[in-house]
């Protein structure tokens, strides 16, 4: 069994502009007590009380219950609850407003089960409402967003060796009308969605493993996506997928959380060519998931990185990507399935939250310490 070791405080220190950066985390910083597989988190204000709740997704391929986190103004998850008192083997979650009424609801991603919908009462209460998706599909992730443009949340699923699902809502929160994408025997972890080629539409960038190509599909405005355009080494086992523009040249980035190879950016063109390519990580651990925001606040977009069997680790970006530096986020092994950043204390900081299998889930608060000029 895999261990973690803590002193009183854990800290990772930098020299940045005269400031001294620390994540911090100890043994009240978790989410709950208990070492459930968890696979995913989803953050948002659950219960409208002004801060950042989370909900939890366990079970990957064993049925587990999901859980619900109570932020009590100052970061610490002090009440929880089940989501539903279902057991079932969760690989996803994903809060977003899907029956338009103001409040977070809940999407639940189950492998080789149904996937479900949970809405919100508006006080962090949730009732069953549907499913959404195939059945029985092996579900490793979701994505909400309205990728059709008609003012409601949609879901995209991605199913490892099957056909992938956009999941239509009618504005209600039910999802009846499902579009496939990508083919039938990719294995598809991860995907973005994203206005690559600048043409008004949402474009999907997936990530792939098992030795796959990575593609982006070009929606075609009417959600046909028969354009592809590769990126990566077409041989590459990625996990997990992130959109943004992170040298400030105007064109979207795609990075990479890679198995066993180096995790690299790919730099966007006015050709969408996506031929130039730094690596930010030369590790080659077994990168699960990452996140990315301006951990440092200098202004540019820095990424967060969950590993199994390695430590989780920070890049901070200097210089447009040209210059990163690289911290241990933790000192132990975690098999981290996911890695969110959000702000837990409201302190304008963003901090880090993880999701463990066999382990605790724990989070780390941003702080910054003025270093001397002694």
């Amino acid at each position: 069994m895999k261990k973690l070791l803590f002193t009183p405080l854990i800290f990772l220190q930098l020299l940045v502009n005269a400031q001294e950066v620390e994540f911090i985390t100890n043994s009240r910083l978790i989410l709950g007590g208990e070492k459930e597989k968890s696979a995913s988190i989803s953050a948002g204000d659950i219960d409208q009380d002004g801060d950042i709740d989370v909900v939890v997704a366990d079970g990957r391929h064993w049925p587990q219950t999901n859980k619900v986190f109570f932020n009590n103004g100052f970061g610490i998850f002090t009440v929880s609850r089940l989501l539903d008192d279902v057991y079932e083997t969760s690989y996803a979650t994903e809060l977003a407003d899907f029956d338009g009424d103001g409040d977070l609801d809940v999407a639940v991603g189950n492998d080789m089960a149904p996937n479900a919908i949970y809405l919100n009462d508006g006080k962090g209460n949730f009732t069953k409402s549907g499913t959404f998706g195939n059945d029985y599909s092996p579900t490793r992730n979701l994505k909400t967003v309205d990728i059709d443009a008609d003012g409601d949340i949609d879901i995209l699923i991605t199913n490892r060796g099957r056909v992938n699902e956009i999941c239509l809502n009618n504005g209600l929160g039910e999802f009846k009308e499902r579009i496939e994408f990508g083919s039938s025997d990719d294995s598809t972890i991860d995907v973005d969605v994203a206005d690559i080629d600048q043409d008004g539409d949402m474009d999907l960038i997936l990530a792939n493993r098992d030795g796959q190509q990575n593609y982006i599909y070009l929606n075609d405005g009417n959600l046909t996506f028969d354009v592809r355009i590769i990126f990566g080494t077409g041989s590459d086992e990625t996990r997990s997928v992130g959109v943004i523009d992170i040298d400030s040249d105007g064109f979207l980035d795609i990075i990479t959380a890679n198995i066993g190879e180096p995790n690299a950016i790919y730099f966007g063109d006015s050709n969408f060519s996506y031929q130039r390519n730094i690596i930010f990580d030369s590790s080659s651990d077994e990168s699960y998931s990452l996140d990315f925001g301006d951990l440092d606040n200098n202004g540019s977009i820095d990424i967060a990185i969950a590993n199994s069997g390695s430590p989780n680790k920070v890049f901070l970006n200097f210089q447009n990507a040209e210059i990163w530096k690289e911290f241990q986020l933790s000192s132990g092994d975690l098999d981290t399935y996911d890695i969110i950043i959000n702000d837990l204390n409201n302190d304008q900081r963003l901090d880090i939250i993880e999701s463990n299998s066999d382990d605790l889930n724990y989070f780390y608060f941003n702080r910054v310490k003025q270093t001397s000029n002694k």
